[in-house]
């Protein structure tokens, strides 16, 4: 008896498969109801199944399958018609047979979708608009890819993960929803660690080249206050300095060097002043000084003594 309770508890049959466009009922392409025909409601109804109804949809030459919910029992003998995103999922053609089989699901506490742009992302509320959109659906299915309608755009997201089970129903359930990053979506390019690695190195290379830089003096340009070329010499034609300096560069050689007096004077001073190209001669004119030459002392005159012969005038 037992046995018999459970083969009439289960409803299974195979039926042709067709869009729901073929019955004029755009509608149902939100969400995963599907039609059945009558016969299938007759059967249903001397069956002990839970309700609301769910089915589990096989298709063996592919190896797929889905779940999904009944909206009506007005279809055709043999047929059975489905939202067209369900067909796609379970790789189905129109008139392809498809097997049929009521189903019981837990209820869902945990969805992960993963949508396949991120246009979806960029909604003003993907969440609500999600939940909206799901009131539509019965059950979801790990694997699947569900359709999601906005502002006359379809957005199609996978179904990446269900709990407690691979297939879970959402009718009248407080269900945890976590989104994957959208499969158009790159990541930030990050530098290689081989070329940090190398830029670092030739920069602390080029730190010490800086440090070593040899100190040359003098190697910088002139500007002139008076606005004249820097070129143009300021000190006299007869200066001595300027003579000299003309005369080492045309000349080049050592002995001019050694015979110039300028040349003898120690190195980083400044001698200013003609009487350095004096010649030795002309020193040696130059008198020395004497002490002779100190002011003569005034003669001490002669004092006064007493008795002693000599005649002095009163008028000196």
């Amino acid at each position: 008896m037992a046995y018999e309770n459970r083969r009439f508890s289960t409803f299974e049959h195979s039926y042709r498969c067709y869009p729901v466009s073929f019955i004029d009922k755009p509608h149902l392409e939100k969400g995963d109801k599907i039609i059945m025909p009558p016969s299938a409601l007759d059967r249903l109804a001397y069956l002990q199944i839970e309700y609301p109804m769910l089915f589990e949809l096989n298709n063996p030459a592919a190896g797929r399958v889905t779940h999904c919910g009944v909206l009506e029992f007005i279809a055709d003998e043999g047929l059975i018609y489905l939202p067209y995103w369900m067909m796609e999922n379970m790789l189905l053609q129109e008139g392809d047979v498809v097997q049929l089989k009521n189903a019981s699901l837990a209820k869902g506490t945990y969805v992960k979708l993963q949508p396949h742009t991120k246009d979806f992302l960029d909604v003003s509320n993907p969440k609500a608009i999600l939940e909206t959109s799901l009131r539509s659906y019965s059950c979801l299915t790990t694997g699947d890819t569900i359709m999601v309608a906005y502002n006359n755009k379809k957005y199609y997201i996978n179904i990446v993960e269900t709990k407690p089970s691979s297939a879970v129903s959402i009718i009248e359930t407080d269900c945890e929803v976590d989104f994957a990053p959208p499969l158009d979506y790159k990541e930030p390019e990050k530098p290689a660690k081989s070329a940090l690695l190398n830029r670092k190195q030739s920069e602390a290379e080029d730190e010490p080249a800086k440090k070593i830089a040899k100190f040359s003096p003098f190697t910088g340009f002139g500007r002139r206050l008076d606005g004249r070329p820097s070129t143009e010499s300021v000190v006299p034609d007869s200066s001595p300095i300027l003579k000299q300096h003309q005369s080492e560069a045309q000349n080049g050689t050592k002995d001019s060097k050694s015979s110039n007096p300028a040349s003898c004077q120690p190195s980083g001073k400044l001698v200013f002043g003609s009487n350095i190209n004096q010649s030795e001669n002309e020193k040696s004119k130059v008198a020395p000084k004497n002490s002779s030459q100190d002011p003569p002392q005034k003669e001490e005159e002669p004092k006064f003594q007493a008795f002693m012969g000599k005649k002095y005038s009163l008028k000196g």
